[in-house]
């Protein structure tokens, strides 16, 4: 309530705006940095796109400000919300049912990154999020990180799977040949062959997907190798 202060530094994506703007809606006094003197501007700026943040100084100004803010009187109570009172029962893990989540949030084709359950759209914006009812909650931002990292992870899988099924079907072809089954042996390297193509192409997806810091290393690490090749390797010679 007014009895209390809350703050948001320096950050990457959005998180704790959803928060801030609800802690100011019961009394709170709200503040942030300046996203200027910021190294990651993300959170101070989501946090000013929730809300209307009370107060936001410079990074060497916070102390002195929140020693200003603790020393004022504090305001009148606040009713807390319906809402948010059933948001912080859900963050608990209290179990509430679907027509009770439906009060404050839409169910969306979505589903949670940590549980698997269903997703709902949260209705109070900004800032975008969703929230499960097993108490997992998302930005809409935080939700695309997780997704693209999931999404990366199981290309990452997938190509690991695929290369592994060319190295059998070629050491299948290499069986058949040395049994004097030519027809097995040519249709397991034409299996080979398609699973390099794939391979491939799921690894042109995942340098593609990454991103451009990550994927210039991938391509300075393979100019390098080219350059100074293994010197333990009996090809590079």
């Amino acid at each position: 309530g007014p009895r209390s202060v809350a703050g948001v530094l320096t950050g990457l994506l959005n998180d704790g705006a959803a928060g801030l703007a609800d802690f100011k809606r019961c009394g709170g006094v709200t503040v942030f940095q300046n996203p200027s003197d910021a190294v990651a501007p993300d959170m101070p700026m989501g946090a000013l796109r929730a809300s209307d943040v009370d107060y936001r100084a410079p990074l060497d100004g916070l102390a002195a400000l929140l020693v200003e803010l603790t020393g004022e009187e504090a305001g009148p109570p606040i009713p807390v919300p319906a809402e948010i009172r059933l948001e912080v029962d859900i963050a608990f893990g209290r179990q509430i049912g679907s027509e009770t989540m439906l009060t404050i949030a839409n169910p969306v084709p979505i589903s949670c990154p940590a549980c698997g359950g269903v997703l709902s759209q949260i209705k109070s914006w900004p800032p975008l999020r969703f929230r499960c009812q097993v108490g997992h909650a998302y930005t809409s931002e935080a939700l695309a990180a997780e997704s693209e990292g999931a999404v990366d992870e199981t290309l990452r899988v997938a190509l690991r799977i695929i290369e592994e099924r060319v190295t059998l079907s070629e050491k299948m072809a290499q069986d058949a040949h040395r049994s004097g089954f030519a027809a097995a042996a040519a249709a397991n390297r034409r299996r080979a062959n398609e699973g390099r193509e794939y391979a491939e192409t799921l690894r042109r997806a995942i340098i593609g997907s990454a991103p451009e810091a990550t994927a210039g290393k991938l391509e300075d690490a393979s100019l390098a190798v080219a350059k100074h090749p293994d010197p333990t390797d009996p090809e590079s010679s």
